[in-house]
């Protein structure tokens, strides 16, 4: 499994938000692993097995899943990571807001 894991959850509709492309990136934009929700709006191979400490970024495009006219076509959570942790950063994401938290 990844050191780092999401999943996304659509709170106005209460379900899974499939289909949501997420990247993964260092703090100085370099990419490290990229992928989309599946139907259970997860992600559990989005990056590397071990990453060392620093600050890294998620990307959620998430006009994807609600279409353009959403007020947040993007959400980028930005984290610490501790080296030798995993890490899950939930999404939970309707059309006019989302919240974040660290996960287990």
């Amino acid at each position: 499994m990844s050191t780092v894991t999401t999943h996304v959850l659509d709170t106005s509709r209460g379900r899974p938000a499939a289909g949501v492309p997420v990247a993964l990136e260092d703090a100085d934009g370099n990419g490290i692993g990229s992928g989309a929700t599946d139907a259970d709006g997860r992600i559990n191979d989005l990056g590397p097995d071990d990453l060392p400490s620093g600050t890294y970024r998620l990307l959620f495009g998430t006009a994807a899943y609600l279409g353009d006219d959403t007020f947040y076509p993007e959400v980028t959570v930005t984290f610490r990571v501790t080296a030798g942790e995993h890490h899950h950063v939930p999404l939970l994401l309707s059309r006019y807001g989302y919240t974040t938290y660290r996960g287990s």
